[in-house]
């Protein structure tokens, strides 16, 4: 891999769309009152903050495959040859690797991981029951035995989620005081600095039409499943 000069005169390139930013936000503050009021025994506002999150990974999966180029999953998730390529410049004090505009080739798994995970917690949510007065929307069509064990997916599936937030924010937190690289910042602006005379291809980026259209869709596809269900 290329090394670069981290002295030479950075330029702000466009890199992350406003859906993308939105969807990371919003799902960040998402989980977080699912927790709270998870804990806090808020189970209306805990359900409809589960429906938010459905929506959401629907939204984000969709965006996936048609969204701006860093967003997609063709864009970020390479082999396991490219991660430990990655893994070992990380390692290699004195070197700096050539830029990477979106997700790190370790990023990227690290994002579909939670992605995943993120989903099962929220699909095993519409499944789950205290067997007193709290029932997800299907759990009158599952049967027991699926009830019983997708409830407890639901609530050892969230220390796991805990867990790969630490983790998430433990990288973030060594990028920034090890490598100098600032990974919120082209979350919040859109843009990520790099230095020039390095030449890069700014992600092309999708429309907000398309996007507004998918969110849409991915709302309408889970209040039609928790109503009508």
């Amino acid at each position: 891999m290329k090394e670069y000069d981290k002295s030479a005169r950075a330029r702000s390139v466009a890199v992350w769309d406003l859906p993308v930013r939105l969807f990371h936000w919003l799902l960040v503050a998402a989980v977080g009152t699912s927790w709270a009021s998870g804990e806090l025994g808020w189970m209306r506002v805990h359900f409809v903050s589960g429906y938010f999150i459905l929506s959401l990974l629907l939204f984000r999966l969709a965006w996936g495959f048609v969204g701006s180029r860093s967003a997609r999953f063709s864009d970020f998730l390479k082999g396991p040859a490219a991660a430990f390529e990655h893994l070992r410049e990380l390692r290699s004090s004195g070197t700096h690797p050539r830029p990477v505009l979106g997700h790190n080739p370790l990023g990227g798994w690290m994002v579909a991981a939670l992605l995943l995970v993120l989903t099962v917690q929220a699909g095993s949510g519409l499944f789950t029951s205290d067997d007193i007065l709290v029932d997800g929307p299907l759990v009158p069509h599952a049967g027991i035995a699926v009830v019983k064990l997708l409830s407890t997916v639901h609530r050892l599936a969230f220390n796991l989620i805990l867990a790969m937030i630490a983790v998430h924010v433990a990288v973030i937190a060594g990028y920034l005081l090890l490598r100098g690289e600032n990974l919120v910042r082209p979350m919040l602006t859109g843009r990520k600095i790099v230095p020039d005379g390095i030449t890069v291809d700014p992600p092309s980026q999708a429309g907000l039409l398309p996007a507004a259209l998918i969110a849409a869709l991915a709302v309408a596809l889970v209040a039609t499943l928790v109503t009508v269900a």
